[in-house]
């Protein structure tokens, strides 16, 4: 964080809850740090003649396409949520949209949890822990060549393979 306290947190988020900005002064996620310096950014983009959309194409020029999405299953029986962990860690799947799995970490006993890796895509499933509800987060990075600059075609087939991702996972935990 460079407080010199040796936390070494210099940013932190959760989906639900907020993000932490500036650890050294708030220490906790919080949508008020985060809207003054998002609104301080903004304000500076402006008085360069660029917008914040500008400056996160740029992001994706330079690191790759870092795509998100969630698929969830609300279920009314809970031995649902317990069977489909058991599947998806009895037949973890090969493949995740055509590429090798290079990675399964089952993270029990630690937590019910289970994170599966492509060179591309990654995956976490668990239970969720306030509902009734089998979770999965999902990233697909799609790399960027260096003369593409419109990015809307990119950003259209990653929403695509989103779709077969989740069709794929549905299949996997029989949900």
């Amino acid at each position: 964080a460079g407080d010199g306290q040796g936390t070494g947190l210099v940013f932190g988020y959760e989906e639900a809850l907020g993000i932490c900005v500036d650890p050294s002064v708030v220490r906790d996620k919080d949508g008020i740090s985060a809207a003054v310096v998002a609104a301080d950014l903004a304000a500076s983009l402006k008085a360069d003649g660029r917008s914040v959309a500008e400056a996160l194409d740029d992001l994706v020029r330079a690191h790759g396409l870092y795509a998100t999405a969630q698929l969830s299953f609300r279920v009314s029986d809970l031995s649902l949520i317990s069977g489909g962990m058991a599947r998806l860690r009895a037949a973890v799947p090969a493949t995740l949209l055509g590429d090798e799995v290079v990675s399964a970490k089952d993270l029990l006993p630690l937590t019910d949890a289970m994170v599966l890796s492509t060179s591309r895509t990654r995956v976490v499933v668990r239970p969720s822990g306030t509902e009734p509800k089998l979770k999965c987060y999902l990233e697909i990075v799609t790399p960027i060549p260096d003369d593409l600059t419109d990015l809307s075609a990119t950003r259209a087939r990653a929403a695509e393979e989103f779709t077969a991702l989740k069709l794929e996972l549905t299949a996997v935990l029989g949900l």
